[in-house]
């Protein structure tokens, strides 16, 4: 197994944007000037071989060895104990990150009832989408999501479910609770996108009035949402409960950043490509069709009943 050093995990564990890691949206071609991996850079000189002396008696031969080891006991201890961390932080890492053969059950039904979703109840795959709406990756995932819905006709569905990271995009959420109660969830949602996170972002979060309270009213009136009933919903048990009821879900499952995906129970941390998206679909929906139960009640009866509860990691054991 590859150890990595303690410089790449920290930085492979470097927070970007909302997410834990680089998103895999940002993958750039290196420099044609970098040294390829395996070669020594330009100019250096190349190691000297090995060489080993076997002149001698077996008695001799062992004697020098004896002498290298007892000359470099000191660094080969070192070597040693910098292994055993190494592995040890490998070990801890994995320790966090969800086996990658887990279906786990994100219970997703009071977000369906509440309107948050986009997509008919009688898809077989269900695209759960935990989100914050102040993070950029989130907010590039948007349109993909709903290209997937409309391409896939009727055979998926995202549920889109809160996860406040940043805390002014708190009454976004608030006033998208508020905006499904009258049937516009995914209205508000697009038009928040456009016209409340872009000009915050174009200002490099120094514009935080766009995240306010007063810029969500004027994208509700635009939307066609009846704004005094938004205000009132807004600032209801309901809709509080609604994000919290949220995250307390997704805590089961050590979701911690946005945006993250299940897809069918399948964890996907990141954003990632449309085309590897839809790769993961089309073998999600392959198995949802194999098994003959129809796509309306597949997330309930595989998903939800077969499914694990909670998170489950790499080095965890597979429940029976």
């Amino acid at each position: 197994m590859k150890i990595i050093t303690s410089l790449a995990l920290v930085a492979a564990l470097t927070a970007v944007g909302c997410e834990q890691q680089k998103s895999r949206l940002d993958n750039a071609p290196k420099s044609e000037h970098a040294p390829k991996e395996g070669n020594a850079a330009p100019g250096a000189a190349p190691p000297a071989a090995l060489k080993i002396d076997r002149s001698g008696t077996v008695e001799q031969q062992l004697a020098r060895l004896q002498d290298a080891y007892d000359r470099n006991a000191e660094a080969i201890d070192f070597l040693n104990k910098v292994y055993g961390q190494q592995k040890a932080q490998q070990q801890a890492q994995e320790a966090q990150e969800p086996a990658e053969d887990a279906m786990f059950a994100v219970n997703v039904a009071d977000d369906i009832k509440a309107g948050q979703v986009d997509g008919p109840a009688s898809a077989p795959v269900t695209v759960v989408k935990a989100f914050d709406f102040a993070c950029p990756y989130c907010q590039r995932m948007s349109g993909p999501m709903e290209e997937i819905v409309k391409e896939y006709n009727g055979k998926v569905r995202v549920v889109y479910t809160n996860l406040v990271v940043h805390p002014p995009a708190k009454e976004a959420h608030l006033a998208s609770c508020a905006a499904a109660k009258q049937g516009k969830y995914m209205q508000f949602k697009n038009s928040f996108w456009e016209k409340g996170y872009m000009p915050y972002a174009q200002s490099k979060g120094q514009d935080v009035a766009k995240l306010g309270d007063d810029n969500i009213y004027a994208i509700a009136k635009d939307v066609g949402l009846d704004v005094e009933k938004l205000k009132t919903d807004m600032k209801s048990a309901d809709c509080e409960s609604r994000i919290t009821n949220d995250m307390n879900e997704l805590q089961k499952f050590h979701v911690q950043a946005t945006p993250t995906f299940f897809v069918n129970g399948k964890f996907i941390g990141g954003a990632i490509p449309k085309e590897q998206f839809k790769k993961i679909i089309d073998e999600k929906l392959a198995e949802a069709e194999k098994s003959g139960v129809p796509g309306d009640k597949y997330y309930d009866d595989v998903v939800l009943a077969k499914g694990e509860k909670q998170f489950r990691s790499k080095v965890d054991p597979k429940p029976n």
